[in-house]
């Protein structure tokens, strides 16, 4: 069997004897141990002989090694006792992030500035899966056919792991919220890649991480991260045909992108707390992980993809005996109806020798829906929150229907040049926002507090979010849903 645990790199190379010390001129580990008589991976450390300069590589070690990847020169301070100083061992882990970075579609690393490393707690679990990411990308686009599959299966339970997980969240906040994102789009482009070769030959495959979030829980603040390749997304509603080879590779070519922002406030009464909940920001992209220019080539163009149709949030604490009751602010927010009333009378005379006066009358009635609908509600001692988009011209909520051939016909219909028009439903870019100006309202759960206060209670965030293609400027007659799941726990005080 492969191993099911990534290798210390790390502590490897901590580990290392002064370059002195060398009978040859590199040294390696194995990072991958095929369970066949496959080739294994290697990660090896080379040692100029004609200058004081280092190169770190992922090799193939077959009988003759194939080098996937190289390092930039890095130099080597030989007045050191420990083989490789700090100012070395960050430039390498910069390296790592650098060129992890540089799959993304959008890339610019000159935001990247990274602390002293002997600064940050536990330095070595970050450099490990900066350098298991790299590693996990190198072989989805350069490792040898003999190695592909069962390396990357590999890697990709190591991805999913717990500890990866964990360490993924002081990585991304160590590399800021910009290169954050472009850190997770380099991953889900890598992982879509890898998803299109499989179902390219008919496999079935369980993506590493199809979705990944995070959350954090500070000054008042609850929020979620998450990132998911469209692709991976599971397909809850589709029309026939299938979508022909250009829409296909646009609609794919994308990620989710999610941020869900809740205020928290705990506000001690004399017989019991009051932990009172609001939307703060929820936010959805759904963000190409092509170029303009491959969109446009390879696809149908970049007006093409899926938009957000429906968020639902389900907001339960964990440990629920000293709940005494919850309370939400509005069961159903009522639609907008804008109700004009105009009259008109027409009259002329008849002409001369003839008595005689017609008169007409007409009235108009109009009607707006507001296309998204906010809804709150309870079930047990968990606050549901919903927002549903709805089709502006028949009033059907939109994830669970498809549009009508007739609309598929109107120039002017709400989701032809829906990303453009003056009533669009969505930002420009495509995505939602919803903010606590209109969507503020709380949720209120009254805890017994002879057993609560001084404690820390933990709450559970659990969410789906839909997306759902239909035709914007493209000519067809496909539409689908895609839906995700996700699930945090998040610690409060209650004091």
């Amino acid at each position: 069997m492969a191993s099911s645990s990534f290798p210390d790199v790390w502590a490897w190379i901590q580990n290392l004897p002064p370059i002195t010390q060398w009978s040859t001129n590199s040294m390696s580990t194995c990072i991958y141990c095929s369970s066949s008589s496959q080739p294994s991976l290697k990660f090896s450390i080379t040692k100029n002989p004609q200058s004081s300069f280092l190169s770190f590589s992922i090799l193939a070690d077959f009988s003759i090694a194939i080098s996937l990847w190289i390092s930039k020169p890095l130099k080597l301070n030989s007045t050191r006792t420990k083989f490789i100083d700090e100012e070395t061992i960050s430039n390498l882990f910069i390296n790592f992030i650098e060129d992890v970075l540089n799959y993304c579609p959008n890339k610019n690393t000159s935001l990247l500035r990274i602390p002293k490393i002997d600064s940050l707690s536990n330095f070595g679990d970050i450099f490990n899966l900066s350098f298991l990411t790299l590693t996990f990308l190198i072989c989805i686009y350069e490792a040898p056919a003999d190695l592909r599959s069962e390396c990357l299966n590999t890697f990709k339970n190591q991805l999913a792991c717990v500890r990866s997980r964990e360490t993924t969240k002081p990585l991304v906040r160590l590399l800021g919220s910009s290169l954050e994102e472009q850190w997770m789009r380099s991953i889900n482009l890598a992982i879509t890649n890898w998803i299109v070769e499989l179902q390219a030959t008919n496999h079935t495959l369980k993506t590493p991480s199809p979705l990944f979030s995070y959350a954090i829980s500070r000054v008042g603040l609850w929020k979620v991260q998450l990132y998911c390749p469209v692709i991976a997304m599971d397909i809850e509603k589709l029309t026939n045909p299938s979508p022909d080879e250009r829409l296909w590779f646009s609609l794919n070519y994308h990620q989710l992108e999610g941020v869900i922002q809740l205020n928290y406030k705990v506000m001690v009464r004399e017989k019991w707390v009051d932990v009172i909940v609001n939307v703060d920001n929820i936010r959805c992209d759904v963000i190409r992980l092509a170029t303009e220019k491959l969109m446009a080539e390879r696809g149908a163009g970049t007006a093409e993809k899926h938009f957000p149709s429906r968020i639902s949030l389900q907001l339960t604490p964990t440990l629920q005996t000293n709940v005494l009751s919850v309370s939400v602010s509005k069961s159903s927010e009522n639609p907008t109806r804008e109700i004009g009333l105009e009259k008109t009378i027409e009259g002329s005379f008849d002409p001369p020798n003839s008595v005689g006066l017609k008169v007409s009358a007409g009235e108009t009635v109009t009607m707006s829906l507001k296309p998204w609908k906010f809804e709150q509600s309870v079930y047990g001692d968990s606050a549901n929150l919903n927002w549903f988009l709805h089709d502006s011209t028949n009033g059907k909520e939109v994830f669970s229907s498809e549009p009508s051939k007739m609309a598929l016909l109107q120039p002017k219909a709400w989701f032809r040049n829906r990303y453009s028009s003056a009533y669009r439903p969505f930002t420009r870019q495509g995505g939602v926002i919803f903010a606590n100006d209109e969507y503020g309202e709380n949720v209120c759960w009254k805890v017994d507090k002879g057993s609560s206060v001084g404690r820390v209670m933990e709450w559970e965030i659990k969410g789906w979010i839909w997306l759902t293609y239909w035709p914007n400027k493209y000519k067809t007659s496909y539409s689908e849903t895609r839906r995700l799941e996700f699930r945090e726990i998040l610690p409060l005080t209650l004091a």
